[in-house]
């Protein structure tokens, strides 16, 4: 059965429920005179889920984001090179906070799945939400063991049991949850498959424990295979995706459950809370922002004793050594907050988050949280030297990675769009191009700013706060630019006059509809 097949009986499985659901409300009244009174007494201690998942949601960016701080702290001997430095980062601290995040997130994605099923909790779910943030809360240490004893394996232990345990917690909410049927989810509280929801559920959310069991026992005989292991866990849905598909043209569709296509699948389009991922952003974004001002405080604040005797007890002379430290602040801080806009700009026209989507959104966060680094490294060294120029190149890198994976979500969003997109971004749509020039603006820039640097390497750290400074002043002017450009295009390729004034009343008229009246 090929793609269509499946995707009409999951419509059909879907509007089973659906209909189900619709005749359970009609008989509210018979079916609550149904109801145990012990099971009222549990529906009366029910509460909302949504501070709980805020809360997650903002511990989780902080775990994720400050995983970079061993990293941004790292000194640079004078006498060093930062390229030699850099390899032996790249081996070690870098590679491990990049594969650490990614698992980060990895528990949160599963944490939005497990509260898509448990829609409403009670104080023991609570609880046990609780402990499963304790255990999330001890992965820094456990990546900071593993980023300073890469050989070592008691690093990759305490991870690997960690992962273990809050894999089995997880199970414990399951099961706790489909025992009481009111805390899941309207679609699965009338389903007549609970039993195989709960099955299903378990063998998904047991699969990354089982993976990182497998990586302990590994750390013992080869640890290399252990870090191969645990970034396998990463990428374990898309893996297990594909060896379906090959499967499904090897030996021909295996005869499946439609249920199992409805939760916890692990297909890329399988939905996300939007909500979700876009608290979780802003919290990773407020944290990079403050971790640069932490910086700031603590090694930008003169001793009053050096004060009074080197400067007279001029503050203001004292501060003035200070100048490229605040420049690089003020410069890395509009980084940070425009590459949040362009974010925010991004999820506004998101209708609807899938997987994969999920996915580049951590990718990209992955390089905005090495922002704390690249402002550590524009700032440290003497001017003109070969380190600033590397560094500066670095920091280019990440600023272009942070803004390449945001243009993929879009991209990405763009195959589904119908799904995705709101109907002003979508291919053709009136904001479809501005869209694309506000999404492509930090990569090109960023493209363009490194290898400048290349060729015009004794003004490096000159083009490089050029641009820090530049691009705020070129996304007020954006939108003028693109109607510009677009304004060019038409007179060059569509030269008939009634035509474009035709398209402009239309697109006018557009513009008149209420943004929220849209209906995708």
């Amino acid at each position: 059965m090929g793609e269509n097949g499946d995707t009409e009986i999951i419509e059909h499985h879907v509007d089973e429920e659906m209909e189900k659901k619709r005749i359970l409300r009609s008989h509210g009244s018979s079916f609550m005179e149904s109801v145990t009174p012990s099971e009222r007494d549990g529906h009366s201690s029910t509460q909302s889920s949504h501070r709980l998942l805020a809360y997650s949601d903002a511990l989780i960016s902080i775990i994720a984001t400050v995983m970079i701080l061993p990293v941004a702290h790292t000194k640079v001997q004078d006498n060093e090179e930062l390229k030699e430095s850099l390899q032996v980062l790249l081996t070690t601290k870098i590679a491990v906070y990049l594969m650490t995040f990614l698992i980060v997130t990895v528990a949160w994605a599963a944490h939005i799945r497990l509260f898509q099923v448990i829609e409403r909790i009670d104080d023991c779910l609570a609880l046990l939400n609780l402990a499963c943030m304790m255990l999330i809360t001890f992965l820094p240490y456990t990546f900071s063991l593993m980023a300073t004893f890469p050989e070592n394996i008691l690093g990759i232990l305490l991870f690997c049991a960690c992962v273990m345990v809050l894999g089995f917690i997880q199970a414990v909410i399951v099961v706790y949850g489909f025992s009481r049927p009111f805390l899941l989810n309207d679609q699965i509280q009338v389903s007549e498959n609970q039993v195989f929801y709960k099955h299903h559920i378990l063998k998904v959310i047991m699969r990354v424990p089982i993976m990182c069991f497998f990586a302990s026992i590994f750390s013992f005989i080869f640890f290399q295979m252990s870090y191969v292991i645990l970034a396998i866990v990463i990428f374990l849905p898309y893996i297990s995706q594909s060896l379906k598909w090959c499967r499904s043209k090897a030996i021909g569709q295996v005869e499946e459950t439609p249920d199992s296509m409805m939760f916890y699948t692990y297909h890329p389009n399988e939905p996300l809370s939007k909500e979700r991922v876009e608290a979780f952003s802003d919290g990773v974004f407020a944290i990079v922002a403050t971790l640069l001002i932490l910086d700031i405080c603590e090694d930008n604040v003169p001793d009053p004793v050096m004060v009074q005797k080197q400067y007279g007890g001029s503050l203001v002379a004292a501060l003035q050594n200070y100048g490229p430290e605040y420049l690089a602040y003020f410069g890395s801080f509009a980084t940070v907050a425009l590459l949040w806009f362009v974010h925010h700009s991004l999820f506004l026209h998101v209708t609807r988050t899938t997987r994969f989507m999920g996915l580049l959104n951590t990718f990209s966060l992955a390089f905005v949280g090495g922002l704390p680094l690249a402002y550590q490294l524009t700032h440290e060294f003497p001017r003109n030297s070969r380190n600033e120029l590397e560094a500066i190149q670095i920091s280019c890198v990440i600023i272009f990675f942070a803004g390449v994976f945001q243009l993929a979500i879009w991209v990405a969003a763009l195959f589904s769009e119908r799904e995705t997109l709101h109907p002003y971004v979508r291919y053709g749509g009136r904001e479809h191009a501005f869209m694309l020039a506000k999404l492509a603006l930090y990569p090109c820039v960023a493209l363009g700013t490194f290898f400048l640097t290349c060729i015009l390497s004794k003004f490096s750290a000159s083009i490089f706060h050029l641009m820090e400074i530049t691009v705020p002043f070129a996304f007020l002017l954006l939108r003028l630019l693109v109607r510009g450009g677009l304004t060019l295009l038409r007179l060059i390729f569509c030269p008939d006059g009634p035509e474009t004034r035709s398209a402009l009343e239309e697109e006018e008229e557009e513009a008149r509809m209420p943004f929220n009246t849209i209906i995708t």
